[in-house]
């Protein structure tokens, strides 16, 4: 019978986060991360802190991070204390890295993704499962590529707080999983856990695609010995082609600083929470304000939506 490692939260002021990639500028569906993570916290009297996911440079859209500081800051956002870049902090990854290396938690891979996927079985998830191949050594004509978290067979089990119970066996649905990629650079699940521990973060709010991937982090918080955050994952804004709406739209559904209040007013109803239709003639701050003051988290739907916005 698999191991059941569950997660307690003990009372302790709220501390949440908006993560942005700045891989384009704001549309719709970060919007709503920004807006269900600022009313989270901020109903609850908590800080809200503001964290710019630059860690994967190909993919860094030049200007895109100042872009969307400004804009935030025109449509009332505030956040608490100074903004943090990832791309400032590969020394910091380096350092938990290696303290992962000397307690035997993480092993060196040499295994392409072509002969990953050649190999291994798959579980429905957006990668197949690892084998395990380089868990006891590379072979002696390889080199390693990439730095891989020894995972174990247990369950990890967690309530979000939209979603209710979910439950994923790491070793059968994941496998041993990527710290530190074959191209130098360190892999999303190591930086975004490390930087909340550091910033104190007590909530992490964020898209329900995310959620799969939420297990990953709970056994990396518990390899650190890190207290575990509560987890709220809201759910996907879908575009008109059934897929998840995101910059890859182009301008359908980009946020603007003309059309600002029309988005927040929008992505109030998306979340549940009815603003009336006066609430339109309001400034982004007012609406925002109004927001928090009249927030509901359980009306927060628990199912994806679809949603329509003019090209215009």
């Amino acid at each position: 019978m698999d191991n059941l490692l569950r997660i307690n939260h003990s009372s302790q002021p709220v501390v949440g986060r908006f993560a942005p990639s700045p891989t384009g500028p704001l549309h719709f569906g970060t919007l709503l991360a920004a807006l269900g993570s600022y009313l989270l916290a901020k109903a609850s009297g908590g800080s809200w802190l503001l964290r710019i996911e630059d860690l994967d440079p190909p993919r860094v859209v030049a200007g895109a991070a100042e872009d969307i500081i400004r804009l935030m800051e025109q449509l009332g956002f505030e956040w608490d204390g100074v903004v943090l870049y990832q791309s400032q902090r590969y020394e910091r990854y380096l350092q938990v890295l290696e303290q992962l290396r000397n307690q035997g938690r993480v092993f060196d891979c040499c295994c392409s993704r072509r002969e990953i996927l050649a190999s291994a079985p798959h579980s429905g998830e957006e990668a197949p499962v690892y084998p395990g191949t380089c868990r006891n050594g590379i072979r002696r004509d390889r080199v390693e590529r990439s730095v891989r978290l020894r995972v174990s067979n247990e369950s990890i089990v967690f309530q979000d707080g939209i979603f209710g119970t979910q439950q994923q066996n790491l070793e059968a649905e994941v496998g041993d999983f990527i710290l530190h990629r074959a191209d130098g650079l360190f892999a999303y699940q190591l930086a975004v856990v490390v930087d909340d521990i550091d910033t104190g973060v007590t909530q992490v709010v964020r898209g329900a695609d995310l959620l799969s991937s939420t297990p990953r982090q709970i056994y990396l918080y518990n390899c650190l010995n890190a207290a575990v955050p509560e987890y709220f994952h809201l759910p996907l804004a879908i575009g008109d082609n059934g897929k998840k709406l995101s910059k890859r739209h182009g301008q359908i559904g980009s946020v603007t600083r003309e059309n600002g209040v029309t988005m927040l007013w929008r992505a109030l109803e998306f979340l549940g929470q009815s603003p009336p239709n006066g609430l339109l003639c309001l400034s982004a701050g007012e609406l925002l304000r109004w927001g928090v003051e009249n927030f509901h988290p359980d009306l927060i739907p628990k199912r994806n939506s679809r949603i329509s916005f003019s090209e215009s």
